[in-house]
């Protein structure tokens, strides 16, 4: 055996199995799947330390997890040794010795997460699970207007969900920026923290914009109110991804 030392793990996960990365007791989780793998490949029993609490059925082309971690498998050879105890849809990509005060949730600064809308009237079986059908005709160019004004420091509270238990709704968005490939659109939101259901819900918002619903110019008025009422529908999980991680010692992708 060598010695204890803090290693993060950096890997990709497709969700739709899981009831999110954080352990819970009604069903599979991706943090448990980790956990025991690594039990069986070092026989050590430890707790990741994750990048953020993703939701039931959201995917993550980048995660980061760490914990204190005494094996003899070169940390070269660990990624196999743990893909081959995983599932399919969990993947990891590479090892790393950290400092031991990195923490995967407190050291993260910035945080990405893009939200993939197939705005087309016929389905693709394709993207099935990763993408949200949305059929209806939306003019992309009010959907990029609202999604600069969600940019700044806001309170966030009428784009969560109801009844979430948190000591403050001020986040910092860096920035919401909406593309479009064909008959994709992705919005991608960059915050240095983000409320439950909160990307969900800017993309909703974003789709009413799209649809006439409501104004791009109103979305000042709409978080002022901190109303959930006023902002547009929570999109399904199954479009949602965790895409860029920001560290003082690295940056993902």
């Amino acid at each position: 055996m060598s010695e204890k030392r803090n290693i993060a793990l950096f890997i990709s996960y497709v969700g739709t199995a899981y009831h999110g990365w954080q352990i819970q007791s009604n069903g599979m989780t991706v943090q448990e799947a980790m956990q025991t793998a690594v039990y069986r490949a070092t026989g050590q029993r430890v707790s990741l330390s994750g990048c953020g609490r993703t939701d039931a059925g959201v995917h993550a082309r980048v995660y980061v997890c760490n914990a204190p971690l005494e094996t003899s498998i070169p940390l070269a050879r660990l990624p196999l040794a743990l893909n081959s105890r995983l599932p399919e849809d969990i993947v990891v990509k590479d090892a790393r010795i950290v400092p031991e005060r990195f923490d995967s949730r407190f050291s993260c600064r910035k945080k990405e997460y893009t939200y993939t809308v197939h705005n087309s009237r016929v389905r693709d079986p394709f993207l099935r699970g990763r993408a949200c059908h949305f059929p209806y005709r939306l003019d992309f160019d009010r959907v990029c207007a609202a999604a600069a004004e969600f940019v700044g420091t806001h309170d966030f509270a009428a784009v969560q969900r109801q009844g979430s238990p948190v000591k403050t709704t001020v986040r910092t968005i860096y920035h919401c920026i909406a593309e479009k490939s064909g008959d994709v659109i992705t919005v991608r939101v960059c915050g240095n923290g983000f409320l439950y259901n909160m990307v969900r819900a800017i993309t909703g918002t974003l789709l009413y914009a799209g649809l006439g619903k409501i104004e791009p110019g109103d979305i000042a008025g709409i978080l002022e109110s901190r109303d959930r009422a006023l902002a547009g529908p929570t999109l399904p999980a199954e479009g949602l991804a965790m895409t860029g991680l920001w560290y003082d010692e690295f940056t993902l992708p």
